[in-house]
């Protein structure tokens, strides 16, 4: 059993906040196939000017916010995790806000695509 003065703990969250961030980069992968899969079936359709379906975009975004909530919440989780741990418990000299910060970048990321979903389906693109 380990001591309280483990990094083995510290370097679990850690793996931890990283298979969230692959979940939710997953999940915001399928939804953006998701959202432009109605596009693909209307251009192979042989559509003259193909526009993307309104089902497809809303469940598409609805996966990609769903994918950046993920990530912003196992962030969130992770720093109130880390901020629990003794000094003896963390890494000396490692720098642990480069996964938090890299998580919520790519939780605002990923809103931005949502966004983008969004109002390119409503101007046409």
């Amino acid at each position: 059993m380990a001591n309280d003065s483990d990094p083995r703990v510290f370097f679990a969250a850690e793996r931890t906040l990283l298979a969230w961030l692959r979940t939710g980069l997953a999940v915001i992968g399928v939804g953006f196939l998701v959202a432009r899969f109605g596009l693909f079936l209307r251009i192979a359709r042989g559509e003259t000017h193909p526009a993307s379906s309104l089902a497809t975009t809303l469940l598409g975004t609805a996966f990609v916010l769903l994918g950046a909530a993920a990530i912003a919440l196992a962030a969130w989780q992770h720093r109130r995790f880390v901020q629990q741990l003794s000094l003896a418990e963390r890494p000396r000299d490692y720098g642990m806000g480069w996964g938090i910060g890299f998580a919520f970048l790519l939780a605002v990321l990923g809103i931005i695509l949502a966004a983008y979903l969004v109002f390119g389906s409503a101007l046409g693109h």
